[in-house]
């Protein structure tokens, strides 16, 4: 009898685990292809609004590998086999203002080495996204002994610096001449970026746009000597920007009252 209520014991404790495991690994889930969050909602028993709350998202977008919180509950307490894996990689949740290279800055990786973690087959992220920052072993923010080959902001506003003086020439990408554009592509590749040559509209087109900017994050100007996107620099930090005016590579502060006229807004690649 003794031994009936003991198995009996186990197996109820046994079926208790069972389903708090369960309850642990339904606490978030993948996006995949076709999904919605009332269809999320409905699989976990949740409504729309709190997966908002939760996750907080704005709207009802969501994207293919991004990782939806289902609980606000969840528990923190892991098993030692998800302790061990945990440890194994490092993640980051993205938030509003956040681009890939800021990302990367920050945990001293590379931006292509994010993209590559993340499969991600360009440098857009969204809100509420969960990035995978190490693929082979965890590291806290800014101990990673960055790369020399990795470009940062200040290596970035380092090289620019280097080019104050240097005359104005159209469709100049060389130390003898630049155009702002010109300028843009020289000095990002010269500081490790890989950066194909556009003018400052295309630039425009492809950058992050971002509100909080950080040295070595683009500057955006319309309506200079044409309409729309037409003239672009380097921020730099406090309120300046480096670029190739019509009279050579200057440091300029955003609050010259011309180029706080034409300002479009900031971007980063």
């Amino acid at each position: 009898m003794k031994t009936k209520k003991t198995l009996m014991s186990f197996a109820a404790t046994v079926a208790i685990a069972s389903a708090f495991t369960t309850n642990v690994e339904a606490a978030s889930y993948t996006v995949k292809s076709g999904d919605t969050l009332w269809g999320i909602s409905q699989k976990y028993g949740t409504s729309v609004s709190n997966l908002q709350s939760i996750n907080s998202i704005s709207g009802h977008i969501i994207y293919p590998g991004q990782v939806v919180e289902t609980d606000s509950n969840k528990s923190t307490t892991t098993s030692s086999n998800n302790t061990a894996s945990s440890s194994s990689s490092t993640t980051y949740k993205v938030k509003a203002g956040d681009t890939l290279s800021h990302i990367g800055v920050r945990y001293g990786v590379s931006v292509s080495s994010l993209k590559k973690w993340n499969n991600l087959s360009s440098d857009l992220i969204f809100v509420g996204q969960t990035l995978k920052i190490n693929g082979t072993s965890s590291s806290s923010p800014n101990t990673q002994v960055k790369s020399s080959t990795v470009s940062s902001g200040s290596a970035i506003v380092d090289e620019a610096k280097r080019h104050v003086g240097t005359p104005y020439a159209w469709g100049g990408t060389s130390p003898s001449g630049f155009d702002c554009s010109g300028f843009i592509y020289y000095v990002f590749n010269k500081a490790g970026q890989n950066l194909s040559r556009t003018n400052a509209a295309g630039y425009y087109n492809q950058s992050t746009k971002i509100s909080s900017p950080q040295p070595g994050d683009l500057v955006f100007f319309k309506n200079t000597y044409k309409s729309g996107i037409s003239h672009m620099g380097i921020y730099a930090g406090n309120n300046q920007f480096v670029h190739a005016s019509s009279s050579g590579v200057q440091l300029t502060s955003l609050s010259n009252s011309y180029w706080k006229g034409h300002f479009a807004g900031y971007g980063s690649l």
